[in-house]
């Protein structure tokens, strides 16, 4: 039987005190959000890069990331980070050819962008759907998979029950959210991103020391996983040869060579483009250089200094709990193990922090489709703003029910996370061509959603799988193969639709591009806007999306081999993080910029 952590006063005392700055910071901008929706939304886009940055990355670090982390580590080993390690390219992407997009495009919601890129009533649906389906359905699956990660922590740790978990954690986390807006969201962020990092160091830390070191670790945790691989396990456990592993050997399966290429190659276009809760930190931006800013900090932050100290962690509790039931609660029960305290207060604290800094940004981005792209433009149209902030405010609350409700049908991190990329990967290429090429109109992408949508559950029935010969196709361990399946056959519906159908009328596409000012593919369009500076593309952007890759994968392994004791490979690579970040920098200030 579980040991459930005993919270002293102390504990307590840190708890309360961390919850009341938190409200505290959130309602210190009630006024200012109670403006309108343009400050309640977007902050009145008057962020600063380095704010709106550490905003997106404590957003993305949320209570599920060390649990699903350490999951992964234990049952797939170090390769399995790959999953979202490979994001890299995709990010970096959208820091030097979509972000300066999205500011220039001057909106509240992505769902908004559908009616200034594309023309008449199918756009006006398009952005109704748009809004609908990621408020109503995905960013509901989102919030239910961070509400659970949350519900196993306080479980593992203080027993309580499912139902009385989710519906308290929401309740705490709407209480500021609900009055400030954006602005509480962004000021609390910062703050709770550096309350949950320095939990996760300091666990990390004590495990460290408790284990005798990095390479104690690593000889410690693979004799524990081959030890595990000869008893009666109630959940996987990674070959201990692939353990410690970051890329696939030649003695990895044909499935594990291939799911790393997939990862690589093809699944991080899907992050290209970051729109969702990253476009609407980039809306709040001051100007379009910030933006570029904030996600490039956002990059580094999010892959080069995050995950080792839950990695850490993941590894070593093979070696103190080698057989549990699910792996998604190794990370809470190595903080019931080794967690004095206060320090049990603070990480309690910290694992508040990731949680509500996700939760109020998911339910207050979910709340401005609500109200910016359904509420105000098809009920609603000429009301007053304090009327827009009130509604505005009940859409927190219908979010956030939502997303209790969510939680309480899900019992998988791991498998929510793929699910929600399976429906999301099918429009990458469209959902980039489109800032670049003219001729992608409204029917190519309501074929690119409709197409993903159906590919992706059919390729999840286990009768498909069977009739394409795969039978396990709509397992976790295959979603690779069905990742490639679904892009492959959602991009080639879509372009053929673009060629079947009509492009949008030239006068509409004048004026987005008068307004956005894209590079690329706009033959006709441009001809006609000779007057307009365009985005212009240069090698400064190439040069630096390759030197950024580099940079943030150098820190990342640097990071990784000093944890692992490989001093002499760690430090190098910190230098060439190091010497590329200056290029990088300098090669900013070459580029151009549209203010």
């Amino acid at each position: 039987m579980d040991v459930l952590m005993v919270l002293s006063k102390l504990d307590w005392s840190i708890i309360i005190i961390y919850m009341l700055i938190s409200i505290a910071i959130g309602m210190y901008f009630t006024k200012r959000g109670s403006k309108g929706i343009l400050e309640y939304f977007v902050a009145g886009r008057e962020v600063n890069w380095w704010l709106a940055g550490t905003s997106i990355v404590a957003t993305s670090f949320a209570a599920d990331t060390p649990l699903a982390i350490a999951s992964i580590v234990r049952t797939r080993g170090l390769q399995g980070n790959w999953y979202w390690w490979s994001g890299v390219m995709g990010g970096v992407l959208c820091v030097y050819f979509y972000a300066r997009l999205w500011r220039r495009a001057n909106l509240i919601t992505d769902a908004e962008f559908m009616e200034i890129r594309y023309h008449g009533k199918p756009a006006a649906f398009l952005r109704g759907f748009h809004a609908f389906y990621r408020s109503i359905f995905w960013n509901s699956v989102v919030l239910g998979w961070v509400i659970l990660a949350m519900y196993k922590i306080v479980n593992v740790l203080l027993g309580w029950p499912k139902v009385f978990s989710t519906w308290a954690l929401v309740s705490i986390a709407v209480i500021y959210i609900f009055f400030s807006g954006l602005w509480g969201v962004i000021a609390t962020d910062f703050f709770q991103f550096i309350l949950a990092m320095g939990g996760c160091i300091t666990l990390a830390g004590i495990v460290l020391v408790k284990v005798g070191g990095p390479s104690a670790l690593l000889v410690k945790s693979v004799a524990a996983a081959k030890a595990a691989s000869a008893m009666p396990l109630q959940s996987r456990v990674v070959d201990s040869s692939q353990l410690v592993n970051i890329f696939p050997n030649l003695q990895s399966s044909n499935l594990a060579i291939i799911t790393f290429l997939v990862f690589m190659l093809v699944q991080w276009w899907g992050g290209g483009e970051g729109g969702g809760f990253l476009a609407q930190r980039l809306f709040s931006c001051k100007d379009e250089k910030h933006s570029l800013l904030a996600v490039l900090w956002y990059n580094f932050a999010h892959y080069a200094i995050r995950p080792w100290p839950w990695i850490i962690v993941g590894l070593a509790s093979l070696i103190y709990f080698p057989n549990i039931a699910d792996p998604e609660t190794a990370y809470p029960r190595m903080m019931t193990m080794f967690l004095p305290n206060g320090l049990r207060g603070m990480m309690v604290a910290a694992f508040l922090a990731a949680f509500m800094s996700t939760v109020v940004t998911h339910i207050n981005w979910g709340s401005s489709y609500l109200v910016n792209d359904l509420y105000k433009r098809f009920l609603v149209k000429n009301a007053s703003e304090s009327h827009y902030v009130w509604m505005s405010r009940l859409g927190i609350v219908f979010m956030t029910a939502l997303a209790g409700s969510a939680c309480l049908l899900m019992s998988s991190i791991y498998s929510a996370w793929l699910f929600v990329m399976s429906l999301m990967v099918g429009t990458s290429f469209i959902v980039l061509l489109r800032w670049y090429w003219w001729r992608i109109n409204v029917w190519c992408e309501i074929a690119s959603l409709i197409s993903t949508v159906v590919i992706s559950l059919l390729l999840l029935n286990p009768g498909v799988s069977k009739l394409l010969g795969i039978p396990l196709l709509y397992t976790d361990d295959y979603y690779p193969i069905r990742l490639v399946f679904t892009l492959v056959l959602c991009t080639t519906i879509s372009l053929t639709v673009a060629f079947l159908t009509p492009a949008e009328p030239q006068a509409h596409l004048e004026k987005f591009y008068r307004r956005v000012r894209p590079g690329g593919w706009w033959g006709p369009i441009s001809a006609k806007c000779a007057d307009v500076k365009k985005l212009h593309l240069g090698w400064p952007e190439f040069i630096n999306w390759v030197l950024t890759v580099i940079s943030i994968y150098a820190a990342l392994f640097g990071l990784g081999w000093l944890c692992m004791g490989e001093y002499l490979l760690g430090i190098i690579s910190l230098i060439v993080s190091f010497v590329t970040i200056k290029i990088i920098l300098r090669l900013i200030g070459k580029m151009e910029w549209g203010f």
